[in-house]
């Protein structure tokens, strides 16, 4: 994955140059590729012609402008087009625009078909005149009868223009791909990728926040959540199913009935897989105690705290060897990010098998974090 201040072998740097006689005056944004080998703390510092910009800009009060404005970004509201010059350079691995009109246009395009949901971690300074955000998109391409789900994640470098006090050029960097400069084939598989079909029931889900989107999988944190368990035999069985089921379906001390959510979690605590309980999530606004005893004494209500997660998800029926290839595949990548991960794992699973193609099932095999951090 590329770092913040590192494309394709080369660092970038936002250069002003400038434009006509008077460079007080006129000025524009562009970015130069700069050797490893040539890199020196100075270069990383926005210049005008060969000169430091001797003007004060105060960039405390531009982070915390970002983080009341970037919010907006998708809203009605929009975003303070006046905090841009006019000039400004916009780059994506798949976008560019050279003005502050094909800036806002490329935005109006992304709310009106993607209707996007956008979450700023943070915001800070990591050069003289340059802002650093991270950031998680959510967008549903409605264009698509099944609408699918596309997630980005990354971080945006934000020169600033130390003449006019304002942004001059946008850099977004995707944890999704390696090659992030523009044009990325990459980065438009990566796209593509993500507009297959999936089948997800309209039902309530326990509640998570993705933090990080890899190539291989997403980083979430689940905020708590109440199961209904018993013992299952493996981790792609059906077996307590029935149980937990009937729990939801009114077995219980009051024959109430509590409505159904998605997925159905098969949880193992071991190492080896083998000890395993069958989980449905009960709809939130519950809590332990308002809620009927089972009348079954292999089943148990239990409250999970959540926390962080990492999650693949994947199609097809999830089989013995899928899903234990899956946790397999998932482990390794964990630990060559340097994530240590939880023993044991857990299948999600979020169609009926009875009712749902198996190419358009959604499944997830999550694995829980012992930590985890965006900074």
């Amino acid at each position: 994955m590329a770092t913040a201040g590192q494309l394709s072998g080369h660092f970038y740097r936002p250069v002003l140059t400038a434009v006509g006689s008077n460079c007080r005056r006129h000025v524009a944004a562009r970015f130069l590729p700069v050797p490893r080998r040539r890199l020196r703390p100075s270069m990383m510092s926005l210049q005008v012609g060969n000169e430091t910009p001797s003007s004060t800009v105060d960039m405390e009060q531009l982070v915390g402008f970002l983080y009341k404005d970037l919010p907006h970004l998708f809203d009605d509201q929009g975003i303070d087009r006046t905090a841009y010059d006019e000039r400004v350079k916009f780059r994506d691995p798949i976008t560019k625009h050279d003005t502050i009109s094909g800036y806002l246009f490329n935005i109006s395009l992304l709310k009106n078909v993607f209707t996007p949901d956008f979450q700023l971690h943070w915001a800070k300074q990591t050069g003289p005149y340059e802002i650093t955000t991270r950031w998680t998109m959510v967008m549903n391409f409605s264009l698509l009868p099944w609408k699918p789900e596309l997630v980005f994640t990354g971080t945006s470098i934000m020169a600033v223009n130390p003449e006019t006090k304002k942004f001059c050029s946008h850099l977004d960097l995707w944890d999704s791909i390696n090659n992030n400069d523009y044009f990325s084939l990459e980065g438009l598989v990566d796209v593509f990728k993500q507009l297959r079909l999936y089948k997800t029931p309209d039902l309530e889900t326990p509640k998570y926040q993705i933090l990080k989107r890899t190539a291989n999988y997403e980083v979430r944190k689940y905020e708590p959540f109440i199961v209904v368990e018993t013992n299952g035999d493996k981790l792609s069985g059906s077996s307590g199913f029935n149980n937990v089921a009937g729990y939801i379906f009114g077995k219980n001390s009051r024959m109430e009935k509590i409505p159904m959510t998605t997925p159905v979690f098969t949880q193992a605590t071991d190492a080896e897989l083998s000890s395993v309980s069958v989980q449905i999530v009960i709809p939130s606004g519950k809590d332990l105690s308002s809620l009927p005893m089972p009348n079954e004494e292999k089943i148990n209500l239990k409250k999970s705290e959540g926390g962080f997660a990492a999650a693949v998800k994947f199609s097809g029926k999830p089989t013995e060897d899928v899903v234990r290839a899956k946790e397999n595949e998932l482990r390794k990548s964990l630990s060559k990010d340097g994530l240590r991960a939880k023993v044991g794992c857990m299948l999600a699973r979020y169609n009926d098998p009875g009712r749902t193609w198996s190419f358009i099932m959604r499944n997830e095999v999550i694995i829980w974090l012992e930590e985890f951090s965006l900074d």
